[in-house]
């Protein structure tokens, strides 16, 4: 008799795990490959030091969609064309929004920038203020006198260290910093700790009861130091800006800085609507030319000088190369470069290697979405590893050799169309200052291997290890033996 009361039991106790326990079709459809979780923290332990490492370790198990889970939040890793594609492109409206980041919120005066805003009206506003004023082509342009002047100065800093015969052993990474004034030298630890912090993992985004471990951690003081100091510093800029348009030092013709012409606009004449004081100041940090513009630059422009040295066959081809375009030219000019391919093939190469930001920005999806075979509910956040997708083999030969011809040839190109290579995104949250980074690390490149011989100090391999942050650069200083050769 209690073998029969058994048996319907269990039925009732089946039926009800599979109405409230098991997941739904849609769930079901979500579950793309993942590994497996643990209690509380989900996937977290797997993220490793260099998360765009681990994560592509993990997709070559899991696959190029990938299903984590930080904390209790689901989120994808996409890790091919065909994913990128779909949501920087096919889908680029639904996946425009951005996650919640408490220390963006922070840093940039409620998410008010350009890369962290959520997405709508106010959003489309400052982008509209960032693509017609600030980084147009005729903007980027106007900008070329100081360009051309700045990276002078780095490369007069470098014969100076030289005499006529004798080379000298440089820190590249130092010298590329030159191109910065010394008002922007005097906060590059300032920028640099900014950089650190955007790209840092909180705990408390993830699984918001354990929010007091910043607190013991010391990522709250962190975060409050850069903060005030940022805004202090921001503040000064403003105010210094506001003194010489009042004396009238910046002649007519004179070249308008970011500051400068987010002045003029902040009254809401030129844009239809006013600029708040938060909104201006959120705006020069992520768009000045120290900070985010500058500092992806200089990191791209480091990597570029490492695989250089790294292959001296490559260095000497790209040399000849600038070399004979450049004879009987005293200074290379923005003018020259345009006949420059295999110094253009060179950076793509590198940018595919080396993508300064390799996960880019997370996006949210703003609605239900079908991703490839797999339906994304909304509020899901996606990470998209740039860096995985610069070295997959369907989409590269020899992916992990160093090798810039296979540029020469092709039509793919950096500015977010191709998504083989996307070191700058693509879509509506693509990076705006793409066109002005890439003039910088051209003239910049073009007139190092123009005025001088490179070497590495020892035949020791260069150490390659990366410094995490929201751009990844080398850990140790980038050395090198220069020589001054007659140009």
């Amino acid at each position: 008799m209690e073998y029969f009361l058994l048996v319907p039991l269990l039925a009732f106790i089946l039926f009800l795990h599979l109405c409230f326990f098991s997941p739904s079709n849609n769930q079901k459809r979500l579950l793309s490959p993942s590994p497996t979780k643990l209690p509380i923290i989900g996937n977290l332990h797997q993220l490793g030091s260099l998360p765009h490492r681990s994560l592509h370790k993990l997709s070559k198990k899991y696959g190029p969609l990938m299903l984590l889970h930080f904390g209790s939040k689901p989120v994808i890793v996409a890790s091919s064309v065909d994913a990128a594609r779909n949501i920087m492109k096919t889908h680029d409206l639904v996946w425009s929004n951005r996650p919640k980041s408490s220390i963006a919120d922070r840093l940039f005066y409620g998410s008010k920038d350009v890369a962290f805003s959520p997405y709508g009206e106010y959003w489309r506003q400052i982008r509209s203020v960032t693509v017609l004023h600030l980084l147009s082509n005729k903007r980027v342009q106007s900008y070329r006198r100081v360009r051309e002047e700045e990276i002078l100065n780095m490369i007069d800093k470098i014969r100076q260290q030289c005499d006529s015969s004798n080379s000298v052993v440089i820190d590249l990474r130092d010298e590329g910093h030159t191109m910065k004034g010394e008002s922007e030298i005097a906060v590059k630890a300032l920028i640099e700790e900014l950089l650190i912090l955007i790209g840092t993992f909180n705990i408390g985004d993830f699984i918001p009861w354990l929010k007091w471990l910043n607190k013991i951690n010391g990522l709250n003081t962190r975060v409050n130091k850069v903060a005030k100091d940022l805004d202090a510093f921001i503040e000064s800029v403003i105010e210094e800006r506001m003194i010489r348009n009042k004396k009238a030092e910046c002649s007519a013709g004179e070249a308008k800085d970011f500051v400068g012409v987010l002045l003029e606009i902040q009254n809401g004449k030129e844009t239809g609507f006013p600029l708040q004081r938060d909104s201006l100041k959120a705006l020069v940090p992520s768009l000045d030319a120290f900070v985010a513009a500058t500092e992806s630059t200089y990191t791209a422009l480091e990597w570029i000088m490492t695989e250089l040295l790294r292959h001296p066959r490559v260095l000497k081809k790209l040399q000849d190369e600038v070399r004979e375009l450049a004879q009987g030219i005293t200074e290379i000019t923005e003018d020259d470069l345009g006949s420059m391919q295999y110094l253009k093939a060179v950076i793509k190469e590198t940018l595919r290697l080396h993508p300064p930001a390799p996960l880019l920005i997370p996006r949210e999806s703003m609605e239900d979405v079908k991703l490839l075979d797999y339906h994304i509910p909304a509020k899901t956040q996606v990470i998209i590893n740039a860096w995985a997708i610069g070295r997959d083999p369907l989409s590269w030969d020899d992916p992990e050799e160093y090798r810039p011809e296979r540029f020469l040839n092709s039509d793919i190109d950096v500015k977010g169309l191709n998504f083989e290579l996307i070191p700058f995104g693509a879509g509506r949250r693509g990076c705006p200052g793409t066109g002005f980074a890439i003039v910088v690390i051209e003239l910049a490149l073009a007139k190092i291997v123009h005025n001088f011989n490179l070497a590495l100090p020892n035949e020791e391999d260069l150490d390659m290890t990366e410094c995490h942050g929201l751009t990844v650069s080398r850990k140790s200083p980038l050395l090198a033996v220069a020589t001054p050769c007659s140009t």
